[in-house]
């Protein structure tokens, strides 16, 4: 496995990556506000088309995060615009294979036309929550990245299937935490349909990402002290006050001695 340099990096002692899933309108529809965030982010996630973007809105997402300097991702995910990838579906691993190096080459595509490369992949909604728990999608989806190119970047939630299959697979990993989320006692993501699943107090999901980037833990909302290792935060774009909460977060972690830069800068 190849690591990634996850602190002790001047001038800050800790860092951490900042990353947003965008580029999710598509056609006559908009989602998000993509340009302001990537003035405070350091990674974007990019739709690729299945479960949101489409070839105009990728090519022009790639374009403005360029211009920023901000890291370029493919974000595959379920075929599901219906129910923005965010719904189980039973795919085998070769069609999750299959779909995920058709992704990532298409974003590849439009990366190349502005002279760039991606950075990482990261999976999307359902797809990142099945790879996270089980291993043959969680292989296939690892697989497929070190098939297309072995120097991009698995991001997957720390401690999923998803990192060891990365590992597994010769790839370097950023083990992902969420800013916004809360996590069960296995590390997991609390379901969206749960009430507690989200966090909307801006300075208490300050406080834990804090937490989890300088003490390695995190409270499970049963109360359980859960070891975690964090690599990159995401911020999600499609929430309406994504854009404060970014701007905010950012100076928040730089306030307590957290240096943002993308991994690839490390």
């Amino acid at each position: 496995m190849k690591e990634l340099n996850r602190m002790k990096t001047s001038p800050m002692e800790w860092t951490i990556d900042l990353n947003s899933d965008l580029g999710e309108s598509f056609g006559n529809y908009v989602m998000g506000q993509d340009e302001a965030i990537l003035h405070h982010v350091t990674s974007a996630n990019i739709a690729c088309g299945y479960h949101a973007g489409d070839h105009n809105v990728m090519r022009q997402t790639v374009r403005m995060a360029a211009e920023q300097g901000v890291a370029l991702g493919a974000h595959p995910g379920l075929p599901d615009l219906l129910g923005f990838g965010r719904r189980y579906l039973a795919v085998d691993p070769e069609d999750v294979f299959n779909m995920t190096v058709y992704q990532i080459g298409a974003l590849q595509c439009f990366a190349a036309l502005e002279g760039k490369r991606l950075q990482h992949v990261k999976p999307h909604g359902a797809l990142y929550n099945m790879a996270g728990k089980e291993s043959a999608v969680a292989q296939a989806i690892a697989e497929a990245v070190a098939a297309v190119d072995k120097e991009l970047i698995l991001f997957g939630l720390a401690g999923s299937q998803l990192v060891k299959a990365g590992e597994k697979a010769g790839l370097r990993v950023a083990r992902e935490v969420f800013a916004d989320r809360t996590v069960q006692s296995d590390g997991s993501l609390t379901p969206r349909s749960r009430p507690e699943a989200h966090i909307e107090d801006p300075e208490q999901a300050v406080c834990r990402v804090v937490r989890m980037v300088k003490e390695g833990k995190v409270t499970a909302v049963d109360g359980t002290e859960v070891d975690i290792e964090a690599d990159t935060v995401c911020v999600h774009g499609d929430d309406p006050k994504a854009l404060a909460f970014a701007k905010g977060l950012r100076k928040r972690l730089e306030e307590h001695g957290i240096g943002v830069c993308r991994i690839g800068e490390r």
